[in-house]
């Protein structure tokens, strides 16, 4: 019989080889955009910080690392409904 045994530090250091390579990544990314080297995907010149980190997560993702995206933590069945009855 064999026997299949998983331990603990080897699933974490799963999780932490995609969470440094999603770093290792969004850190190049942001390298290029301070030194004005960063394009966007139509060739021009990325000038804001929020695109050029929002390219660094999308490469981090495309290249394996496990990045949520940005609406995946809410739930979307929370959502408030107003009553049938009026509010007086």
């Amino acid at each position: 019989m064999v026997r299949c045994v998983l331990r603990v530090g080897d699933m974490a250091a799963k999780k932490t080889a995609t969470k440094t390579k999603g770093k290792a990544k969004v850190k190049k990314v942001m390298h290029e955009y301070k030194h004005g080297e960063l394009k966007s995907g139509s060739g021009k010149k990325v000038t804001g910080r929020k695109q050029a980190i929002a390219i660094g997560l999308n490469e981090a993702r495309e290249s394996g690392a496990k990045i949520p995206r940005k609406g995946a933590s809410k739930s979307k069945s929370h959502t408030k409904t107003k009553s049938a009855g009026s509010h007086g």
